[in-house]
């Protein structure tokens, strides 16, 4: 895919190879790998910074998305948003079960494919971006706080509930209602 937010055409394709995976296709495996590895990679080496591990990670993200293809619904998300939130998850996970991550050089990041939106794709990203910092800047100022660390930063609730000195189930709370605003501030609820 030719950038950050992939082309109509792209996300058609991508939305059939997805159902054909669905149906046990391998073939259609091959080609969503071929159309998403190099985003799905740099997901899984932002959160875990290592470069062996988002490897490994982005192997277990395919394992998934052939057990779950048919749990994709086109009419709640696009093919590459659902993609990336398994691939954030997968990589969560392994930090998670690593005790956090570790540093990756910058000669690493100088391989990672280039994969640039174009000019309409980068506006209708920011856009979209712009909307959803819009609906996070209405949250209460822990609720988006959290949910921004949550998201962008890849935390746990652990370690949110540390940061910020609240007890495990607050912080639970918290990202919990934040994302139920959340999800009425985008029109999805």
């Amino acid at each position: 895919m030719a950038g950050d937010i992939p082309s109509q055409s792209d996300r058609e394709r991508l939305t059939a190879a997805l159902s054909r995976v669905a149906a046990g296709e391998r073939a259609a495996l091959r080609e969503v790998h071929d159309l998403t590895a190099a985003k799905l990679f740099g997901v899984c080496l932002r959160i875990s910074h290592d470069r062996e591990a988002a490897e490994d990670i982005l192997q277990d993200v395919y394992l998934k998305v052939w057990n779950r293809a048919g749990r994709f619904d086109a009419a709640r998300a696009s093919p590459i948003t659902w993609l990336c939130a398994i691939a954030r998850n997968t990589a969560i996970d392994w930090r998670r079960a690593n005790g956090g991550p570790t540093l990756v050089s910058d000669d690493h990041a100088a391989e990672i494919a280039d994969d640039r939106a174009t000019a309409p794709e980068r506006i209708e990203a920011m856009q979209e971006r712009a909307r959803i910092f819009h609906c996070l800047d209405s949250l209460e100022l822990r609720q988006g706080g959290a949910i921004r660390s949550a998201f962008f930063d890849g935390l746990t609730y652990v370690q949110l509930a540390e940061r910020m000195k609240v007890p495990l189930g607050t912080m639970k709370s918290w990202v919990r209602r934040g994302l139920l605003q959340l999800r009425e501030c985008l029109g999805d609820g």
